[in-house]
């Protein structure tokens, strides 16, 4: 595959991401303030934590020397904003229902575009030996996004298991079948439907149907992370076929290269 070269926008062209960093820092001061006027401290805690993860880009771009396009680093910015300030802090896990689906599609997008990213470098880089197809690179960054969300999954199973927190939100559905309800034991799913309320202990919980722990909201949110990641993988292959055109560049880190003269340029040679 011929090298594509890739070149890092001067500093000025990006003032849109110094725009919104500091405006998302302002926010996230703002909420840091309040939740120690209030006592809130596992709030403040989080806002901390958000602040960190703000230079996270940074970081990859000064030492490790990963250059992030804008659109990427903003999309990184927004995207741990709305998770952790409002999603967490301002509830809009269960204001709006749909909140939790965006970002895991997002989130699924991103790690697909860090997976492929990390193959194309390899791939455009003429001292290794390493040439793979569009069409094999896009399913590696499918496959590392979908693997990503697994184990993310699986945190959040973690998580409520041994500290008995609710990142597996409950869902409540009005029917379901079971083979355990089988009297003949034959493995036949037997349907209870038309459920009206939910019994525990001998008390009804304020729930109209059956509570569903975590089940719907896992395999939601492995299936929304799918429709992320093959969005990234569709884009990103077609991206490689017309030789680093396409939407897909604006999404893909690539890695700045020392010149003799001291210029950085991002890419393989």
């Amino acid at each position: 595959m011929p090298a594509l070269r890739f070149t890092l926008p001067p500093p000025g062209k990006r003032w849109p991401v110094v725009l919104v960093h500091a405006v998302l820092t302002a926010l996230v001061l703002l909420a840091l303030v309040r939740a120690v006027w209030l006592g809130n401290w596992d709030n403040a805690f989080l806002c901390l934590l958000v602040l960190l993860l703000f230079w996270i880009p940074q970081f990859l771009r000064r030492r490790l020397r990963i250059a992030l396009p804008n659109a990427l680093e903003i999309l990184i910015l927004v995207f741990i904003f709305c998770a952790e300030i409002l999603g967490e802090l301002q509830c809009y896990f269960l204001t709006f229902p749909y909140w939790d689906t965006m970002l895991h599609t997002t989130w699924g997008f991103l790690c697909a575009a860090v997976g492929f990213s990390m193959v194309d470098i390899l791939n455009r880089n003429t001292r290794i030996k390493f040439d793979l197809s569009p069409f094999f690179v896009a399913a590696v960054a499918f496959c590392f996004s979908m693997t990503v969300g697994v184990f993310w999954e699986f945190f959040e199973y973690g998580m409520d298991s041994l500290f008995h927190t609710d990142m597996q939100k409950d869902t409540v559905i009005t029917a379901f079948y079971s083979t355990l309800l089988d009297p003949l034991q034959q493995n036949h799913a037997l349907p209870v439907t038309n459920i009206t309320e939910t019994a525990v202990n001998g008390g009804a919980l304020p729930v109209a149907g059956y509570l569903d722990i975590g089940l719907y909201d896992t395999m939601e949110d492995l299936f929304v992370n799918f429709i992320g990641a093959l969005l990234f993988s569709v884009v990103g292959y077609f991206y490689i076929r017309r030789r680093g055109k396409g939407l897909a560049g604006a999404f893909i880190p690539v890695l700045e290269e020392e010149q003799p003269n001291g210029g950085n340029t991002p890419g393989g040679e």
